[in-house]
């Protein structure tokens, strides 16, 4: 069989998911208000079919309608869902019980929010297999360690009774693939199973699914917003949009004949590696009409960079955690998580950390607006040493050097309104007026891209896109001079990402601005960057201008992330990437450890790799 090509020629009576008008409504203020609109496909035999679409374009909606998991006294679902030759629509609930977990799986975003932290890895893999399949608990064990060796987790029969906590993001994601795939089932639903995953997390959980279904014949439904993710694993595209279905095809005419102006898009707004060897500065995203589908011609943001004196300079910053056991609770090692790291960062300049989660880049980034406190180093901003400021003057140092993080929902006081969170650090700089802090949240809204009468809602009240956009805007209240943006665009939708970093673009133009972008979006750090440091284990392993970095990068593990970023090119489908699939080797060192001075060899000029 040809693997590059769709499995569904066979026809429709070979379909293992038949969805036929399908439409979904919620019960909103005593009406009925429907998400989905009939929306109709299928998934044959060892198919793979995405749906993709922006948050509120009905994708997750669709896939959690096909479950029966919407609270039912608060949704209402028309149309029909055939698995096979049953309308799932139809069952009682107890019959639905039977299905999930068996027939269908489904694996989902946030693996620590799906996996009890109660219970240990083993226990919750065994109870779905317990639950569905007639064996006893030492042949669930037996062949619960079988699907963790499966999905590539390491010393399986010894993780058996660990606790999610102890797994990091990756390994969890693959239990739960694993727990999804305990009772061989026919459909694999999965949304949005990388979204929040390094790149080369990412590109080994695409890479598993792909091989398990290859060896098993599984069909996968993939919900997704990321095109890249797309060209490399779906035989066939839904596009969804405000909750229609707007275009249906094989992945291939999707991207290289996309009709509707929503998909061209989608496809315009897609950052790609290597696109940027002609440019010498940050490029903004073409601006897309999703009424028509057409984009304005990328600008190069102009070279705003004062080389003379750095706004931010970081030297030899070194942060360890210590590590207790035991009953009275013994050191027993410490996490060498930022070791020696040094950086300059000029006014108007984009200086990008990138790696993998558990690099340090983000513990660098707290360090540096000490959120914790390092060991040793100094982090100069205005000529003063941060880390010997007191309370008063650190107040003072913040007004400069502000943070976006990366979960949105956990930085938002759910209490306060959003044009309260957004006037807080205005207020409390006593920068001005409360009129002049309105106004000041009215145009920070529009900025980025929301409505001035959104500040008397609240932060439950939004999208994620949307609230992270709350931060971005609360962020810029100050106009500060540095911001440290941590995996700030990470969970965005690419449309949405797009406008974002325009906006940062644009502001750093405006504004001079310097931006440290803390980011594992090897594309989109290409696109806006000045010059980029690429973390492993704590270290600085390779920095210099962009240019250099991403056209001629001289570290193995630099190499390693460039060549895991999903390619949105549909004739590279089920392509297995080279290299190896470990994940970030353990930062934790004896007590006794001592870090040797990392030495440098210049590759060009700015262009420094570790040797």
């Amino acid at each position: 069989m040809n693997m590059s090509q769709p499995k569904a020629a066979a026809g429709a009576a070979e379909t293992i998911l038949s969805v036929e008008n399908l439409t979904t409504s919620f019960l909103v203020d005593g009406t009925w208000k429907p998400v989905v609109r009939n929306v109709s496909f299928s998934v044959a035999p060892g198919e793979t079919v995405a749906i993709v679409g922006e948050s509120g374009s009905g994708k997750s909606v669709t896939s959690l309608s096909v479950m029966r998991l919407l609270q039912s006294d608060s949704s209402r679902i028309e149309g029909r869902i055939m698995l096979g030759p049953r309308n799932l629509l139809s069952l009682p609930e107890h019959e639905m019980r039977k299905v999930r977990g068996n027939e269908v799986s489904m694996i989902f975003q946030e693996p620590m929010t799906s996996l009890n932290p109660l219970f240990t890895i083993g226990d919750q893999i065994s109870e779905a297999l317990l639950c569905h399949r007639d064996m006893s608990a030492a042949d669930a064990k037996a062949e619960t360690i079988r699907l963790l060796e499966k999905v590539r987790i390491p010393s399986a029969a010894s993780r058996f009774d660990e606790y999610p906590h102890r797994f990091s993001g990756g390994m969890r994601q693959r239990v739960m693939i694993a727990m999804a795939l305990a009772s061989k089932p026919k459909l694999l639903i999965a949304d949005e199973p990388t979204t929040a995953l390094d790149v080369t997390i990412q590109g080994q959980i695409l890479d598993l699914i792909k091989m398990l279904q290859e060896e098993e014949g599984t069909s996968v439904l993939f919900i997704t917003h990321d095109m890249g993710v797309v060209a490399e694993i779906a035989d066939r595209t839904v596009v969804m949009y405000r909750g229609e279905q707007v275009e249906t095809g094989a992945t291939a005419d999707i991207f290289h004949r996309g009709q509707h102006p929503y998909t061209r898009a989608l496809l315009s707004a897609v950052p790609v590696l290597g696109s940027m060897q002609a440019y010498d500065r940050p490029l903004r995203f073409p601006v897309v009409n999703t009424a028509t589908g057409e984009s304005d011609t990328p600008v190069e943001v102009p070279d705003t960079v004062a080389k003379e004196k750095p706004v931010l300079q970081v030297k030899n910053l070194t942060k360890r955690f210590d590590i207790h056991s035991g009953l009275f609770g013994k050191l027993r090692g410490r996490v060498h998580a930022v070791e020696n790291v040094s950086f300059d960062l000029f006014a108007g300049e984009t200086l990008s950390l990138v790696g993998e989660s558990g690099c340090g880049k983000s513990t660098t980034g707290r360090a540096i607006m000490r959120l914790i406190e390092p060991q040793s180093g100094s982090v100069i901003v205005d000529g003063r040493d941060v880390l010997s400021l007191g309370k008063c003057d650190m107040r003072a140092m913040r007004k400069s050097v502000q943070m976006i993080f990366q979960d949105p929902f956990a930085s938002l006081n759910p209490r306060m309104t959003v044009g309260q969170a957004i006037a807080e650090p205005y207020l409390e700089h006593r920068t001005g007026t409360a009129k002049e802090a309105r106004e000041i949240v009215a145009d920070m809204l529009r900025k980025v891209g929301l409505t001035p009468d959104m500040a008397g809602r609240y932060p439950h009240e939004f999208s994620g896109g949307q609230r992270q956009r709350i931060c971005i805007a609360r962020a810029l209240a100050l106009q500060p001079k540095v911001i440290v943006a941590d995996e700030s665009v990470s969970a965005l939708d690419v449309s949405i990402k797009a406008q974002v970093i325009n906006l940062m673009l644009d502001l750093q133009q405006s504004l001079n601005l310097s931006f440290l972008f803390i980011s594992h979006d090897m594309a989109v750090v290409e696109r806006v960057s000045h010059r980029v440091a690429v973390m492993y284990l704590g270290e600085i392993v390779e920095i210099g201008p962009r240019a250099d970095v991403f056209g001629n990068p001289q570290h193995d593990y630099t190499k390693k992330l460039m060549a895991a970023v999903p390619v949105p090119d549909p004739d590279r489908r089920r392509e297995k990437r080279a290299g190896a699939s470990d994940e970030l080797k353990s930062p934790i060192r004896p007590i006794d450890y001592l870090a040797q001075p990392r030495e440098y060899r210049t590759v060009s000029p700015g262009h420094l790799v570790a040797v």
